[in-house]
């Protein structure tokens, strides 16, 4: 380029020539992401919109998104559309104790009849399987003020039902604590990880609870009502095999409607 051309009109020519500019670096445009929020001239910063400002101002996601948290509403519900049966006995026990001791799908389906021992007080679950070393862990369940979702009532019940009616073989304490139970009350064998979630799912769908519950709603549930009825983090962690402070346990606390479970509610 002339030496005897200006700054300015060596600048100038830079474009025309394909020539990078100043610094040896060529300029890029913005990050796409970013270029949605450039002020223009006269106007103000452009605000995202379409589908995701719709479906945001409407209440409504999309995708699969977080399970269901079960609450104690919910617990009723399926507590009374539990038949009269060893099936229902059952399926009441598996939902109202794994609900109190946060349970994700494998952890009934892990647990034999001695590792759940009667206690004075109420229950004490030995959870011995789990994905991290702090799911391991000694569970205490005590009577519940309501009898209609009383974890420990509907532990006894059912296993005295199953004593009743099922083979001896299945009320020893090597046995599997929760088994599945065919059409015409015959037991199976122990539940596995996927049958207790089929089993949530159904009984969910039999009470007709709004959102239907997955494997993973008693879990959501314990981390979310513990923390409504004002119990110590630390104490929910413990009692759900979480890591004491556990970001992963924050996100299962799920508030209500934002009124009532308000931060700023009541300071002032």
């Amino acid at each position: 380029m002339d030496a005897a051309r200006g700054p300015a009109e060596r600048d100038r020519l830079r474009p025309v020539l394909g020539l990078h500019p100043p610094g040896g670096r060529r300029r890029r445009p913005a990050p796409a992401r970013h270029q949605g929020l450039r002020r223009r001239p006269g106007r103000g910063p452009r605000r995202p919109g379409g589908l995701a400002v719709r479906l945001l101002q409407a209440g409504e996601r999309r995708g699969r998104g977080q399970a269901a948290g079960a609450d104690l509403d919910g617990l009723r519900a399926l507590a009374r559309a539990c038949p009269a049966t060893l099936t229902g006995d059952r399926d009441k026990a598996l939902i109202l104790t794994g609900f109190h001791y946060a349970a994700r799908s494998q952890d009934p389906a892990g647990l034999l009849a001695g590792d759940v021992t009667l206690h004075p007080r109420g229950l004490a679950v030995a959870v011995l399987t789990g994905k991290t070393k702090h799911s391991v862990r000694n569970a205490k369940i005590a009577y519940a003020a309501d009898p209609e979702i009383c974890p420990v009532r509907a532990w006894i019940a059912y296993r005295a039902g199953l004593a009743a009616e099922a083979d001896p073989r299945w009320s020893r304490a090597d046995a599997p604590a929760f088994v599945g139970i065919a059409r015409w009350g015959h037991v199976t064998g122990g539940m596995g990880p996927d049958s207790v979630t089929r089993a949530i799912q159904r009984i969910s769908q039999r009470a007709g609870v709004p959102v239907h519950w997955t494997g993973h709603s008693l879990r959501i549930g314990l981390a979310s009502v513990g923390r409504q009825k004002g119990k110590d983090g630390i104490a929910i962690a413990d009692q759900g095999g979480w890591a004491r402070h556990s970001r992963s346990m924050l996100g299962y606390m799920q508030r209500q409607d934002g009124w009532d479970d308000n931060a700023s509610a009541g300071l002032a």
